[in-house]
């Protein structure tokens, strides 16, 4: 154990990194900047180059690196293989791309400086990398993990982390202090690290599911927490003995644990820890920042800062859009891959040693690249709304993009559309929707941003063509002024928000439909020219008040009108009730009717009863239309025909004369 007087250190320095977090992080927040950024800020205000307050800066590193740990390890829950598997070209071409471009960009700036080309080497693989702990929090953080952008970053990360392992090798090569096989001792060290991923990935399918079942089985919540912090620092243990970061093998134990049915209750249970560990690795990142440094060095830091901003970003924009990405998605993913990376730091160290880099170097560069790191947020936020930018990169975008809307092979199905239905997104809710409007013969079109995604489509004969909701040109070879409705089911909330105001000013008069992932969300929608918005938090709400009710027993007619209220209260004039049903009818002396089903089974009134024997009209007010038995067809019944068990019956009336028709066939009793 530690000695009173550590632990008393210690707990000092924990309560003033709290203190200084939790204020600094809400007055950003008063000026709606992330938490993230409030976090770096904090770093460098109370760090050794700051106020000076932490002095114990192992222990603060210690568990700056276990908060990644966990962080990545959560991220991976929100993933899957099966996600993975999806971004596969991604991680192989984008992260090759972007770290050999930035390699070669580095490379030649150094030379052309005077130095030599083992040390433009060096300096390109310090650039190359970024920072996957901060731009996977910010994405997390805006719900863009899934977006076209999310999954581009998410792919050169992964990339990126895979490179450890050969540029941690070629560094002593560069300084000539390698070994006389380097080549050799590079696929060696490759072949190694592939097994152990590839071992760890196998055996934790097969054993993973086993061993959590026993877990589960003792109901116990600290055994479960304890398993899964196990697994967790287990497998990023291997990882890290392969020669690959800690971070990538949480990573890949989050992917590995998100398969089973434990995903959601492991991600529940680790959140709050990970929040408050993660906290802790952005303060000790932002107390790396030495102020004196950018004062006495004035331009070589801020060299360094733009290279990174400007010159990455840029890179990883061409990178973005040689994936035959838009614009805009290669735009935001430059700015969120636009920053100095935590491995950056760890190569900097082997290369101080050897020569490759000098002390005031690596203060240069760190200065500037903490600078980056506390930046990437704000840029993040901002890169949405740089339209100017976009515009500039759209003749590029027509060079390496996706053939798209606008093709020649596209105007043969959009010249001749007309009162069809355009649906932006091809994800899971635009998939379930597509095939509902192909089975009803209503003519759509859909507008997706995923090149893989649209090829796929394209081969099944679906009518998905790559393009940009919030392109007007898109729209208007959509033919949206001649639709019936736009649907806009993207992830992305900054493109749902411009594509609404893009769409209305293309044609004012076409109904949008919009779905949005929060229902404080909704009242901007509208404002911004949203006809319906469908929000899931809502829904879901919604779809348990249903479940929990029929569960406990509660006649569907009841149901239904909790359903309305609940409406009402959130949504008002949207949708009521179960049926989906949109008010107002073009019969209003109707619009009170509903239809209502009742299953007669064991123990209910009705079974064995006629019709005449209920008196269902006289006693309820609702009428009897039919009945289905044995999965058969809906028929008419006389007066005499007595229900059997299994029987579905219909029903039809104002929505209080359904739940006395409810309450008589189940118990006997309207009232």
């Amino acid at each position: 154990m530690l000695p009173g007087m550590e632990v008393a250190q210690v707990l000092q320095q924990m309560a003033v990194v709290a203190g200084v977090a939790v204020l600094t992080a809400a007055l950003l927040a008063k000026v709606r900047l992330p938490t993230t950024a409030g976090l770096l800020l904090a770093g460098a205000v109370v760090g050794p180059f700051g106020a000076g307050l932490l002095t114990n800066m192992d222990t603060l590193e210690v568990l700056a690196e276990i908060g990644v740990v966990l962080l990545l390890f959560t991220i991976g829950l929100e993933f899957s293989m099966d996600r993975i598997r999806r971004i596969a070209r991604l991680v192989a071409l984008g992260g090759g791309l972007l770290v050999g471009l930035t390699i070669l960009v580095t490379t030649g700036l150094v030379m052309a400086l005077g130095q030599s080309a083992a040390r433009g080497v060096f300096f390109g693989f310090v650039f190359a990398m970024s920072s996957t702990a901060i731009i996977l929090q910010v994405l997390a953080d805006r719900g863009e993990l899934d977006s076209p952008h999310g999954r581009f970053i998410i792919g050169t990360q992964v990339f990126g982390d895979l490179c450890i392992v050969p540029m941690g090798l070629i560094v002593p090569i560069l300084a000539g202090v390698g070994s006389a096989s380097p080549g050799l001792d590079i696929l060696g060290a490759l072949g190694k690290a592939g097994l152990v991923v590839a071992g760890t990935l196998s055996a934790a399918r097969w054993l993973l599911p086993m061993l959590f079942a026993r877990v589960d089985a003792t109901r116990s919540r600290e055994v479960f927490l304890m398993a899964v912090v196990g697994i967790c620092a287990g497998i990023a243990w291997l990882t890290l003995l392969a020669g690959l970061s800690l971070a990538l093998g949480a990573f890949l134990a989050g992917l590995v644990l998100a398969d089973t049915e434990y995903r959601h209750r492991a991600l529940g249970d680790t959140m709050s820890l990970r929040n408050m560990m993660a906290s802790l690795f952005f303060i000790s990142l932002g107390s790396m920042f030495d102020a004196s440094v950018l004062l006495d060095d004035p331009l070589w830091v801020l060299g360094v800062f733009a290279f990174l901003v400007v010159g990455k970003g840029a890179i990883a924009t061409l990178s973005a859009l040689a994936m035959k990405f838009p614009a805009r998605v290669g735009l935001i993913s430059g700015a969120g891959l636009a920053q100095f990376g935590e491995f950056g730091f760890v190569l900097l160290g082997l290369g101080l040693p050897l020569g490759l880099v000098t002390r005031h170097e690596m203060s240069v560069i760190v200065t500037g690249g903490v600078l980056s790191m506390f930046l990437t947020p704000l840029i993040v936020a901002a890169a949405p709304k740089m339209t100017a930018g976009e515009r500039l990169l759209r003749p590029l975008e027509r060079l390496l993009g996706a053939r798209g809307i606008d093709e020649d092979e596209a105007h043969a199905h959009t010249d001749a559309l007309s009162n069809h239905v355009v649906v932006a997104g091809y994800g899971v809710a635009g998939r379930v929707l597509v095939n509902a409007l192909r089975e009803a013969g209503i003519p759509h079109l859909v507008m997706e941003l995923n090149a893989d995604t649209v090829r796929r489509a394209q081969k099944a004969g679906e009518p998905v063509f790559y393009a940009d909701v919030s392109s007007a040109e898109a729209l208007a070879h959509a033919r949206l002024s001649e639709a019936r409705a736009l649907v806009m089911t993207i992830n992305d909330a900054d493109a749902l928000r411009r594509g609404i105001a893009t769409a209305r000013g293309c044609a004012p008069d076409v109904p949008i439909l919009v779905r949005t992932r929060y229902f404080g969300e909704r009242q901007a929608l509208i404002a911004l020219g949203a006809t319906e918005v469908v929000t899931e938090e809502v829904e879901a709400g919604i779809e348990m008040l249903v479940r929990v009710l029929a569960r406990v027993g509660i006649p569907r007619a009841d149901v239904a009108q909790h359903v309305v209220d609940a409406r009402r209260r959130t949504a008002p004039g949207q949708r009521d009730g179960l049926s989906g049903r949109v008010a107002p009818t073009p019969f209003p002396e109707l619009a009170e009717l509903r239809v209502e089903t009742f299953l007669v089974r064991q123990g209910t009134f009705a079974l064995g009863r006629s019709v005449r024997d209920l008196e269902l009209c006289r006693a309820t007010g609702a009428l009897m239309l039919g009945v289905r038995r044995g999965g058969g067809r809906v028929s008419s019944l006389d007066a005499d025909s007595l229900l059997g068990d299994g029987d579905t019956v219909y029903l039809v009336g104002p929505e209080a004369a359904l739940g006395r028709a409810v309450r008589l066939l189940s118990g006997g009793v309207a009232n």
